[in-house]
Parts: structure tokens; C-alpha cells; sequence
């Protein structure tokens, strides 16, 4: 009986942890370390969406970041559209898993990097989530 309620305790710590752990900007605020081609990259628990935008790349910034900030349980960790670079936290329903997702303007490509924090596999989820929004744009 013990070992269930040892379980229990342990189960519900790493769910808290998890729900409430500290952000670190300084670790998820960046664009991504490989420089993708144009179009779509999968990586290991990530994903990686390249446009070259040209002169309308602010624009396209401002409409992208309007469509992640509606998006339900999404929020801005770090940057602005003025700054050509904003980091969001979206966490999943149930547990509340956060994958970072770093939104980058630089010499008209736009850049979206998306990530996992804990674990190894997304299962497709942070493509899933930015093709959509590509797709809203």
C-alpha cells in the first residue's frame, strides 16, 4: 500500500513540475540552429517552416503573430514584432507539456522553429500546429 501512495506522490511532483517549471529565455529565445532549406524541415521533437517573404516581411510577422496569439493556451515568452523575433509557450490540454516555438524576420525569411521541451518525440504535433497556422495566413 505504501508503494502506491509513493507512486501517487511521485506521479503528481513530476506533473507539477511539468505544469510549472520555470521558462529559460535564454535557451528557447533563438532562432534555429541549422539553417533549413526553404519549406519544411522535420527534426527530432521539432519542426522548422521557411518562407522567403521579401518586403512583406513585416506584415506577414504581425498576421502570424495575431494568429499564435488566438491559438488556446499559447503564450508570448519573449520578443515582439518590432524586434523581429517572438518566442511563444504552447502548452498541450491535459497535461500541459510545453513546446517553444520562436517566430524569427531575418533579411526577408521568415522563420518558424518549433520544439519539444521534455522528451524526445513530438509525434508530429509542432508541425501539425504551424502548418496550421501557415495555412491561416
Amino acid at each position: 500500500m505504501y508503494v502506491f501512495w509513493i507512486v501517487i506522490v511521485l506521479v503528481a511532483g513530476l506533473l507539477a513540475y511539468i505544469r510549472l517549471a520555470p521558462h529559460n529565455v535564454m535557451r528557447w529565445h533563438h532562432a534555429a540552429e541549422t539553417r533549413a532549406p526553404l519549406g519544411e524541415t522535420a527534426l527530432d521533437g521539432g519542426f522548422i517552416w521557411r518562407e522567403d517573404v521579401g518586403a512583406n516581411g513585416p506584415e506577414r510577422l504581425a498576421r502570424l503573430d495575431g494568429i499564435i496569439r488566438r491559438t488556446p493556451n499559447t503564450q508570448v515568452l519573449a520578443g515582439s514584432v518590432d524586434d523581429g523575433q517572438v518566442t511563444y509557450v504552447t502548452r498541450t490540454r491535459w497535461i500541459g507539456f510545453p513546446d517553444y516555438t520562436t517566430v524569427t524576420l531575418d533579411d526577408g525569411i521568415l522563420e518558424v522553429y518549433g520544439r519539444l521541451r521534455f522528451g524526445r518525440s513530438d509525434m508530429g504535433v509542432n508541425g501539425k500546429r504551424i502548418r496550421g497556422w501557415i495555412d491561416q495566413l
